[in-house]
């Protein structure tokens, strides 16, 4: 019987160092990852930010091209002044 718990302590033993172990191991790892990540979002939000495209001017060119045919047909005469700015003010929105 002594040897059996003799056995049996050096199990329990052996055991709770191997656990012991794996836990502060798993500890360890869990740090360098986490420092890894630390590091990785320092790095993103260090970057500048990508630079603000100008807005899309498809609709501008329509609108210069409407107000240019509009002065156009004001110095022709056939537009009166007080059309051409109802015209104007339209296009313009």
């Amino acid at each position: 019987m002594p040897r059996l718990l003799g056995a049996m302590a050096r199990t329990a033993v052996i055991a709770g160092t191997a656990q012991a172990t794996a836990n502060a191991v798993n500890r360890r790892q869990a740090e360098k990852n986490m420092s890894a990540v630390a590091q990785a979002e320092q790095q993103v939000y260090a970057q500048p930010a990508p630079p603000v495209q100008a807005a899309p001017t498809e609709g501008m060119d329509d609108k210069l091209a409407q107000l240019e045919r509009l002065g156009q047909l004001k110095a022709q005469g056939i537009l009166s002044e007080e059309e051409f700015a109802h015209q104007k003010a339209a296009i313009l929105g």
